[in-house]
């Protein structure tokens, strides 16, 4: 039986890769798969994103080899970095 952080870590795999591959190269995202991963899987964390240019910015952000599109390796460093200032927020505000 798998302990609960590595069903989390099956989870965010099987997560990214529903969303891969669906345009071009099946191991990254593209823009569009990006912003259907944002809207549909953290769309309570964005709902306050009034910006309509906040998936360009985020993918800017992400895409560190530059070639437009997001591997698992940049999507993870977003759900880290998402994932700590949850951790901030909940921590001081309980």
């Amino acid at each position: 039986m798998a302990s609960q952080l590595e069903s989390t870590m099956e989870g965010l795999i099987s997560i990214f890769h529903s969303y891969s591959g669906k345009e071009g190269d099946k191991y990254k995202l593209s823009k569009k798969e990006l912003k259907d991963l944002l809207q549909n899987e953290l769309g309570c964390f964005l709902e306050t994103q009034k910006d309509t240019e906040s998936v360009d910015k985020i993918m800017h952000d992400l895409d560190e080899n530059g070639d437009g599109e997001v591997d698992f390796q940049e999507f993870v460093v977003l759900v880290a970095a998402l994932t700590v200032a949850c951790n901030t927020f909940f921590w001081e505000n309980t």
